[in-house]
């Protein structure tokens, strides 16, 4: 399980604060302290600064506690990485993209770019295609 972090955004660029890496050195309060409160709830005051800025002191941060991204980047990088689905004519439902998949005790079953999932109803490795929809002359 990976650490909590939290995240604060202006609408163009988010920080990302990993409390558990933070090292409190004070270079961002120093840097800029109308920003960084630590005292403050939130700590971090985003709109006090420009996008600039906050990038710059970002950057400084010496143990990678903060980190940032641009909103229309990410928003472009997740639409570009989105998982497709074919349906397959008389065939499997084939998916495509990174797939994670576990069986009903939450182990692990695939982890991996292309699978075929059965539509037909008669394959013998459900949830997976078999090739049995040709057998039984599936049409859809």
């Amino acid at each position: 399980m990976s650490a909590p972090t939290k995240t604060y955004t202006n609408g163009e660029v988010t920080i990302v604060w990993k409390p558990k890496t933070c090292i409190h050195s004070g270079v961002c309060v120093r840097g800029l302290p109308e920003v960084f409160q630590p005292k403050a709830k939130p700590w971090i005051k985003i709109e006090a600064a420009s996008t600039e800025a906050l990038i710059a002191q970002v950057k400084q941060c010496p143990s990678g506690a903060l980190s940032y991204f641009m909103n229309a980047e990410a928003a472009q990088e997740q639409q570009q990485n989105l998982p497709e689905v074919e349906v397959s004519p008389n065939g499997p439902l084939i998916f495509y993209g990174k797939l994670l998949l576990k069986d009903q005790q939450g182990e692990q079953i695939i982890d991996r770019q292309k699978t075929a999932f059965c539509r037909c109803g008669a394959s013998k490795r459900k949830p997976f295609c078999d090739g049995s929809h040709r057998e039984i002359g599936f049409q859809a």
